[in-house]
């Protein structure tokens, strides 16, 4: 806890609203407003040390390089898979295109087993990938279906049909890949189907810069939407707070300074716009409440909660102690002067205390 009166830390924060942009700009999730870091110096000058120790989002500095480290390293992992699998589902899809020209025509091309043998040889693969035992399996588990690895391996097609698949794979998939390019290419820019195939592929190669800043724009303008949304929510606030304003003079004025004259018709008149008012207030309550319950979401009643609890528990803690202590003192008091030690160190925890109680009451405000 910090030992620092109130007069010392005014004064400290009162010398320029430098120390106030800082706490702010350091803990942008907590709206925070300078007029409750004014009021409130001690847990400014907490904030404003607390800032140099953590980021923007509240984790700490060796936390924050732990945790870019390891999104970096997943990144670098998920971009392998991806390949890999990307890879993969492209050998299917030229498969599963075969199969389907295959019974179009009537039956496969005579001598040509390319995609029969490519075929086998990712069924075995995908075998021999889930019969391989993974770190979590004990050795002592028998394998699926009583097979082995080398077992699946047994059936890859003939070395030759191996590697002729292999010299053709790279010209089939380059085949894929560009069908499914002019593919998205038509999807984008419909009207260019019917261009040559050199101008479609210059204008394939400035499609990823045409799709990047089509992105650029939509990030733009969520963001730009996220802030619309923002500063409804605020005029919306600002706006119901001026009609709660405004209701209640009216209501004052309906209350206060009402006629005395035709008492039965103003009577009357009175009631209604007090049923009116209410019903106001009613409303306008009703939408402050969704406001509020817009704002606080769970995460921050139960950050607020937590705080509150710890707060709760050290005040507790520090209540015992001082119970403890003003009994220690009570029998020692016959002594005189000689603890004199011990009265200092009581008042010490009594304005420890009065500290905590108004953090305390600070929080659960």
């Amino acid at each position: 806890m910090l030992q620092c009166p109130d007069s010392a830390c005014g004064s400290s924060v009162g010398k320029g609203d430098s120390l106030h942009h800082q706490v702010m700009a350091a803990f942008p999730l907590c709206h925070l407003t300078e007029e409750d870091l004014i009021q409130n110096p001690l847990f400014c000058k907490v904030l404003a040390t607390l800032s140099q120790h953590i980021d923007r989002t509240g984790l700490t500095l060796p936390l924050r390089k732990e945790l870019e480290q390891a999104q970096r390293e997943l990144c670098l992992q998920r971009l392998g898979w991806l390949r890999s699998e990307s890879l993969y589902r492209l050998l299917q899809e030229m498969i599963q295109e075969q199969v389907f020209h295959q019974h179009q025509s009537g039956g496969p091309p005579a001598g040509d087993n390319f995609y029969s043998t490519l075929e086998q040889c990712l069924f075995v693969a995908t075998c021999v990938r889930q019969l391989d035992p993974s770190r979590s399996v004990t050795e002592a588990q028998p394998p699926i279906l009583g097979l082995s690895a080398e077992e699946v391996l047994r059936q890859m097609p003939s070395k030759q049909d191996v590697l002729q698949m292999k010299q053709r794979l790279p010209t089939e998939l380059q085949k894929h890949l560009k069908k499914k390019l002019f593919s998205l290419l038509s999807y984008y820019q419909p009207d260019g189907e019917n261009e040559s195939e050199g101008l479609r592929s210059v204008k394939l190669s400035k499609l990823p810069g045409l799709l990047a800043a089509e992105r650029g724009r939509v990030d733009l303008l969520a963001e730009r939407n996220r802030e619309n949304t923002l500063t409804l929510q605020r005029q919306t606030h600002s706006y119901l707070m001026e009609l709660l304003e405004c209701m209640q003079l009216l209501q004052t004025l309906v209350l206060d300074f009402r006629l005395k004259v035709q008492k039965d018709l103003d009577r009357k008149k009175i009631e209604y716009f007090e049923a009116k008012c209410e019903i106001g207030i009613q409303k306008i309550r009703a939408e402050m409440l969704a406001v509020q319950l817009d704002t606080y979401t769970r995460d921050k009643i139960a950050a607020h909660r937590k705080i509150t609890e710890e707060l709760g528990a050290q005040l507790q803690a520090a209540q015992v102690e001082k119970h403890s202590l003003e009994s220690k003192l009570a029998s020692f008091e016959i002594y005189g002067k000689e603890f004199e030690a011990l009265a200092e160190e009581y008042c010490r925890l009594r304005q420890e205390i009065t500290t905590r109680s108004w953090a305390l009451r600070e929080f659960t405000k």
